[in-house]
């Protein structure tokens, strides 16, 4: 079968590697759509980070470069391992693409085991990917849902269930609440989609024009404003009488984003850094400790996925407006991973399949 292969920095390669075969307790599935995420882009442009060295397996998987690449996807279940009863061939699923040990406690009431130790994901340190035509998944980790949704938008459940886990990690959001996001890109839209179905109003601070425009004209933003063009922080001001923002979001890894969210804050506020940091970064302390706010990390998603999936499958959040491209895996490279890094302004999520049915 074609797969997207990852062998080093720079060297993703478009290759045939056998079709997995489905052992007990897992679950066969043909892959419909898989999404191209900022971490793919990280691996090609300064990897190998999650991606296992060639010669240094992944401790979990047992698995080294080169590996399938992929874990934004949906897809149709085609076979079942031997053991599984409560799932049929044909039903439509996606996958929570987690990598964790046998030994760590992964039921419906953990809130950690994302936090466990050697923790990676199947589409970037081994067991596969969603760049790829099929891919053979443990059963805990997949998600049943309804045919009527269709299975492009279910591939950005994935990232979705980041943006889910980030506002939880928030507590409670009350409806009216006031909530600053900064950035646009997928994570910051889709966080901001979370807010906007538990009744919060969102403002979006983000410098390109395009994803400011998308922001409203998708509904999940409220107010978007350009920090190079008007005094964001004035902004909120006015739109909170002088109170300041309940919660916010820093979705762009900056500093000037980080600065804004500790002065927007209302005192006792709730500040989630979401983006990925690549190098350390400053914090005025005193602000944090005059207004006593609340700093609060978050990764990934931790037993997300089934209240994500009632959100998109109740109508509240709409994945539409964010799918801004459909490719064919032979061009990963050249109309996705380039779109992505050099015209990144112009594209939110670029979906890639192996089924040339699928394509418009």
């Amino acid at each position: 079968m074609k797969a997207a292969r990852f062998y080093d920095r720079n060297d993703i390669r478009i290759e045939d590697i056998p079709t997995p075969e489905v052992q007990p307790g897992e679950v066969l599935v043909k892959v419909a759509w898989c999404g191209i995420c900022g971490t793919d882009l990280h691996e090609y442009l300064d990897g190998p980070i999650f991606c296992p060295k060639h010669g240094h397996p992944h401790p979990i998987s047992g698995e080294d470069s080169p590996v399938t690449l992929g874990h934004e996807f949906s897809g149709i279940v085609e076979a079942l391992g031997e053991g599984i009863s409560d799932l049929e061939v044909g039903d439509h699923v996606v996958v929570e693409p987690y990598i964790i040990a046998d030994s760590v406690d992964v039921g419906p009431d953990s809130k950690t085991y994302h936090l466990s130790k050697n923790m990676n994901f199947i589409g970037l340190a081994g067991r596969g990917g969603g760049l790829s035509e099929k891919v053979s998944v443990k059963r805990r980790w997949v998600h049943k849902i309804s045919k009527d949704l269709p299975l492009d938008e279910a591939a950005l459940i994935e990232p979705l269930s980041v943006g889910y886990h980030a506002v939880e990690r928030a507590g409670e959001i009350k409806d009216g609440d006031f909530a600053l996001v900064t950035g646009a890109g997928p994570i910051g839209l889709l966080t901001s989609a979370v807010l906007k179905a538990k009744g919060a109003k969102v403002i979006i601070s983000e410098l390109s024009s395009l994803r400011r425009q998308k922001a409203l004209d998708s509904g999940v933003a409220d107010y978007a404003f350009s920090p190079a063009e008007v005094d964001v922080l004035a902004e909120i001001h006015k739109l909170t009488n002088d109170k300041g923002v309940d919660v916010a979001f820093e979705c762009t890894s900056v500093q000037p984003a980080l600065d804004l969210i500790l002065d927007a804050l209302k005192p006792t506020g709730k500040a989630v850094i979401v983006s990925i940091w690549g190098k350390p970064a400053s914090l005025d302390v005193q602000k944090v400790v005059l207004k006593e706010l609340d700093i609060r990390g978050t990764i990934a998603y931790v037993n997300s996925h089934p209240e994500t999936i009632k959100l998109v499958e109740s109508g509240k959040i709409n994945l539409k407006p964010f799918i801004t491209g459909r490719i064919p895996l032979e061009d990963l490279i050249d109309k996705g991973f380039d779109t992505l890094i050099n015209h990144n302004e112009t594209a939110v999520k670029i979906l890639v399949t192996t089924d040339p049915q699928l394509l418009p």
